[in-house]
C-alpha cells in the first residue's frame, strides 16, 4: 500500500471494505489472504496481484512474473533442535519435517535425493520439534527471533523471498496497457530508492578528481560559482556510496555538501 502511495495511487485501506477503487488511477483493490492471490491472478479473478515470492512458489499457478518489488524480504529455511550437531543435509533422511510449504520442501528434497516425511500444518510450525510432532521445520525466517525462542537452529537455506508483481498471462491490450502505466510509476519510485541528491561547492581545478570519484548515475551537473575559481557540483549518488567517498570528497577540497531525498527519478 505504501508503494501504491508513493506511486501516487490512492487506495482506501478500510478493514470493512475488500474491494476498493482507486479515485485517481484506472485499478481496483481487492485484499485476500496471501495464500489466495496467486490463483486469483492465474485464473482471472484478478488481473494482477502482490504476493510474497514464497506463496508464488508453494502455489505453482499459471501466472507471470512481472516485477520483483524488493520489500518484504525473507527465506526459506530448514531448522532443528539447536542441541543437535547438525552434519549436513543427510541428516534429514528419514526424519519428519513440519512446514506450510510442502510443495516448496518436496522439490527441494528430490532435488538433494532425500526421503523425508513432509508433516503438513498452518501456523506454530516453529513449536512442532518442541512438542514430539516432528524432528524440524521447514518455514519462513526474517529475523530468526522466533527460531531462536524455540531452541532451533536455522541449517539450511532453501530459497530467497521477496514481493513480486505478478500479472494474468492473457491480459488484454487495454489493460496490458494499464500494467506499462503502473509499472512506469513503480520504476521511478524504485529508482529513487536509497539514492541521494548531493550538491556541494569546490574548486574548480579539482572538479576532474571528484568527479572520478563520484558514483553517479551519470555527469554530475557543474555550474560556475559568483566566486571566481569555484563551481558548484551536483549528482545523484547511493546513500551507501557517499558515506564510503566523503572523506575522499573533503580532501579533494568540496565544501558545503548538501544531501537531499529523492522521491521519484524518471530514467
Amino acid at each position: 500500500m505504501s508503494l501504491l502511495a508513493e506511486a501516487g495511487i490512492k487506495v482506501s485501506t478500510s478493514k470493512r471494505t475488500l474491494l476498493v477503487k482507486s479515485a485517481d488511477f484506472p485499478i481496483e483493490v481487492l485484499y485476500l489472504r496471501d495464500d489466495d492471490i496467486p490463483q486469483c491472478v492465474a485464473t482471472g479473478v484478478t488481473d494482477l496481484g502482490i504476493v510474497g515470492r514464497n506463496e508464488y512458489e508453494e502455489r505453482m499457478e499459471e501466472a507471470e512474473v512481472v516485477r520483483p518489488l524488493g520489500f518484504s524480504r525473507c527465506r526459506m529455511s530448514l531448522a532443528i533442535p539447536k542441541a543437535i550437531d547438525y552434519p549436513g543435509l543427510s541428516w534429514f533422511e528419514g526424519k519428519k519435517i513440519a512446514t506450510s510449504y510442502p510443495n516448496i520442501l518436496r522439490r527441494f528434497l528430490q532435488d538433494h535425493h532425500i526421503v523425508a516425511d513432509i508433516h503438513v500444518i498452518t501456523g506454530s510450525v516453529e513449536i512442532s520439534p518442541g512438542i514430539g510432532l516432528s524432528d524440524a521445520i521447514f518455514d519462513i525466517v526474517s529475523s530468526g527471533s522466533t527460531l531462536v525462542s524455540n531452541n532451533l537452529a536455522e541449517v539450511e537455506v532453501v530459497m530467497q523471498s521477496e514481493a513480486l508483481l505478478i500479472a494474468n498471462p492473457d491480459l488484454p491490450p487495454q489493460k496490458r496497457e494499464i500494467l506499462e502505466q503502473l509499472l512506469f510509476r513503480i520504476e521511478a519510485v524504485k529508482a529513487a530508492e536509497n539514492k541521494k541528491y548531493v550538491m556541494m561547492n569546490a574548486p574548480t581545478d579539482r572538479i576532474p578528481e571528484i568527479v572520478a570519484v563520484l558514483p553517479g548515475a551519470k555527469s554530475p551537473t557543474i555550474m560556475p560559482l559568483v566566486t571566481e575559481g569555484w563551481s558548484s557540483i551536483h549528482t545523484v549518488v547511493d546513500e551507501k556510496s557517499f558515506w564510503e567517498i566523503i572523506s575522499r570528497l573533503k580532501e579533494l577540497g568540496a565544501q558545503g555538501i548538501l544531501v537531499m531525498p529523492i522521491e521519484k527519478m524518471i530514467l
